[in-house]
């Protein structure tokens, strides 16, 4: 019995469309084929987000076929034929003596199909950044006619303009977002493990909103007193106190799209030096979302926030933000100061402005956004305030 498809995140000519792009630049860099490897770039050109990026895998472009083929894993071929828009005949799994083998590895059976399809001494482009340089080297090894070249970030900067599909799944996993800070500031109380209210938390990101589930989970962090001057760090063995404060950052899921929030929680009223930076981040996330604009540029939207920040007394080391969708954050643009990065409408970002002022104390607050034609989209109906519970 064949494997049944699933129900698409997108409709075909979305992924067509995308598959396009992609190609376009293809031509213009004279390359016949293409091995993507990045794993949120084979969820963006396919629609899989089974996690199988822990053994080698590509999905295979060719100029001379409408859609890709997939050289996974004999065991996750199944999930690819599930979740990918191509045929199934398309997806191929390698056997399994592949697997920690001294000299073979997937690499060999994506080589192999390319020797098949007479593409083994023609341009062929590789995202290098995903993949070892030894494997690189097995590619120019074995094609040694073949012109191999770095196709770079290429994918992820053609990604990085979304369709108005995409922005409509960012809602969905933005909604999910908000349930998830709104359970946060029921479940956050004296005595509670912070190990339970993670649990809650993570429980209403899985459960989604709006009737529509998280499909997965992405980055989960609970920075409590004492540990709020951390920036990526779990829950602990602890229970909260009067007088913790907690900082948190995580995210929706859908469909492999992330849209990430943080907020900060204090337990009793906040301290006066909490107080006075949340007011000043506050007024430099608003100064930061009036920049926003098709035509500004990346560091314009960093520039107006330090400024602002600064005029409150305080100062940000790390940049403000960064471009974000199937990638929590993507390798492409930075809300930092001498990014040249012109924004352009349906450009995603996490306008991040957590804060580590020392060894002891942090804060956080951020919003996800779009840029639309006049300005900025933010996609959480949160209030931008300190929780006090």
């Amino acid at each position: 019995m064949a494997m049944p498809k699933a129900p698409l995140a997108f409709p075909r000519a979305e992924y067509l469309r995308r598959l396009s792009a992609v190609k376009a630049e293809m031509e213009r860099r004279e390359i016949e084929a293409l091995i993507v490897t990045s794993p949120a770039n084979i969820t963006y050109l396919s629609g899989y987000t089974s996690k199988s990026a822990y053994v080698p895998q590509g999905l295979i472009l060719s100029l001379q076929e409408e859609e890709p083929t997939f050289i996974t894993r004999r065991m996750d071929a199944p999930a690819a034929m599930h979740q990918m828009f191509i045929d199934s005949t398309r997806v191929i799994g390698y056997p399994e003596h592949f697997i920690a083998h001294p000299d073979l590895d997937g690499f060999d059976a994506v080589i192999d199909l390319l020797h098949d399809k007479r593409l083994a001494d023609a341009g062929v482009g590789l995202e290098a950044k995903f993949i070892s340089a030894q494997a690189v080297d097995k590619f120019k090894t074995r094609m040694p006619k073949a012109t191999v070249v770095d196709f770079g970030n290429a994918i992820h900067w053609i990604r990085g303009i979304k369709s108005a599909l995409e922005i409509a799944v960012m809602r969905e996993s933005a909604a999910i977002a908000d349930a998830g800070m709104l359970r946060a500031k029921e479940v956050i109380r004296p005595g509670v493990r912070e190990a339970d209210a993670a649990a809650e938390i993570i429980a209403t990101l899985v459960r989604g909103a709006n009737g529509k589930p998280g499909t997965d989970l992405s980055a989960f962090f609970l920075c409590a007193s004492p540990r709020s001057a951390t920036a990526h760090i779990r829950w602990s063995e602890d229970s909260f106190r009067q007088g913790s404060q907690i900082n948190l950052e995580f995210g929706g899921v859908r469909h492999g799209y992330i849209s990430a929030l943080m907020r900060t929680v204090s337990i009793g009223k906040p301290s006066d030096r909490l107080r006075r930076l949340h007011e000043g981040e506050v007024a430099g996330l608003e100064a930061a979302l009036v920049a926003v604009k098709p035509g500004a540029t990346c560091s314009d939207v960093a520039t107006a926030f330090n400024r602002t920040l600064k005029k409150h007394g305080f100062e940000k080391e790390s940049r403000c933000g960064y471009a974000i969708g199937i990638d929590w954050t993507e390798p492409t643009a930075s809300f930092r100061e001498g990014d040249r990065t012109v924004l352009q409408p349906n450009m995603t970002f996490h306008l991040m402005l957590g804060n580590w002022i020392d060894e002891d104390f942090g804060y956080v607050i951020s919003e996800t956004l779009r840029v639309t034609d006049t300005g900025a989209e933010t996609f959480s109906k949160l209030p931008r305030q300190v929780f006090e519970v």
